[in-house]
């Protein structure tokens, strides 16, 4: 055993891509167990390892953590990206809460029906431009620190990164309106941890595409 953590889901985004977001940010290497066939999935449920028969499933610390919300979070607390002290941590769970009502669109959009896909895109885009960024242009603004809260990296800003490249991918345009946004994503960009991330060959899943959705519908249903 390597001792690294061990993430089980499909060899896709899904709700697995911001946990391996947040430990690459973290320098948190990990190894992957990638799931194909429905047989693989209802054994994991059969064993006991997921106790609400769902996936992402997480082995850290000797645990096997399930619920991607309960996750991050322990792995935030784990690497000092969760606040100094109650306060912070609460503006984080907001920012981090927002981040992911944006993200669920974007985490939905490639099983929309062929008819609904360009609704669907435009409902992202101005979701993200009306609702979603303009609060961290805000922020980001008004304290005039390179960070969402308390001026430090935290998994705020993690997941704020994810979500800004995602709508990109869809909206190659989407910050050409927020110059704050524009500094934030160059910045982390070049954080080290981030930059390797976003280099090929990291972990980092492609954009999904037919072959997911298929392989995300046979193994779940």
């Amino acid at each position: 055993m390597s001792g690294k953590s061990r993430l089980t889901y499909l060899n896709g985004r899904g709700r697995m891509e911001s946990i391996r977001w947040l430990l690459a940010a973290a320098g948190v290497e990990f190894e992957e167990v990638y799931l194909e066939t429905k047989e693989q999935y209802d054994k994991l449920i059969k064993d006991g390892f997921l106790l609400f028969q769902q996936v992402p499933l997480v082995e850290i610390d000797g645990m096997k953590m399930v619920q991607t919300r309960a996750i991050m979070s322990y792995i935030a607390g784990k690497y000092n990206l969760h606040g100094k002290d109650l306060k912070e941590r609460a503006l984080i769970d907001m920012y981090v809460e927002g981040v992911s009502d944006l993200m669920q669109m974007i985490l939905m959009f490639p099983f929309s029906p062929p008819d609904a896909k360009e609704k669907n895109l435009e409902s992202i885009k101005e979701r993200a431009t009306n609702r979603y960024f303009p609060v961290f242009e805000k922020v980001l603004k008004q304290h005039g620190q390179d960070f969402l809260v308390g001026n430090k990296f935290s998994w705020a800003d993690v997941m704020l990164m994810e979500a800004i490249l995602a709508v990109e991918e869809k909206v190659p345009a989407v910050l050409s309106g927020f110059p704050q946004l524009q500094v934030f994503k160059t910045k982390m960009s070049n954080m080290p941890t981030i930059k390797k991330f976003l280099q090929p060959g990291s972990p980092r899943k492609p954009p999904p595409d037919a072959h997911y959705v298929e392989t995300v519908l046979k193994v779940f249903k």
